[in-house]
């Protein structure tokens, strides 16, 4: 990646602190086999805020219009990708409760030393991603609209009913 974005996510959320900018999605190496073309760019906003309990937590928000391949055509699809998740910052190897791990309504994110930011970005983006993008109407690769299709059953359905 060209662009290194790192922050100190405990003090930065601990100060309120805010980060803005834009990621080209050629940086974005893990979406390349996503895509149809590699081109565009990502806009995101990192908020540092305090939980109810005083948890430190960031409110990331991200919005990207990307070509996505269809899984039949594997024509580009214009995808728009709104990310705005509300993480809560864990220390690396910290020990939780079966019952938080299972509680979808917070999403932890386990922190080590400096997190870097466009790979968070990243990692948000691809978690919004339809798994199988697909145009409501399109054909295969290489089908061709040659008319009528006759089935290779067809020659049986003329046998149904013939006596031996």
């Amino acid at each position: 990646m060209s662009q290194q974005l790192a922050i100190d996510s405990f003090a930065f959320a601990r100060n309120g602190r805010v980060l803005e900018g834009t990621l080209a999605v050629s940086d974005l190496e893990r979406l390349h086999d996503l895509l149809a073309e590699v081109e565009g760019e990502v806009r995101f906003r990192v908020q540092g805020v305090k939980g109810e309990q005083g948890q430190a937590q960031l409110r990331l928000t991200a919005s990207a219009t990307l070509p996505l391949a269809c899984q039949r055509c594997l024509g580009a699809i214009d995808f728009a990708v709104e990310v705005d998740s509300l993480l809560e910052l864990v220390p690396e190897g910290a020990e939780m409760s079966q019952d938080e791990l299972e509680d979808d309504s917070k999403d932890f994110l386990p922190v080590a030393g400096e997190l870097d930011v466009a790979e968070l970005v990243e990692d948000e983006v691809l978690l919004a991603l339809p798994v199988a993008p697909r145009h409501e109407k399109c054909s295969l690769p290489g089908a061709t609209e040659a008319g009528e299709r006759i089935s290779p059953f067809a020659v049986l359905a003329g046998l149904k009913g013939k006596p031996n």
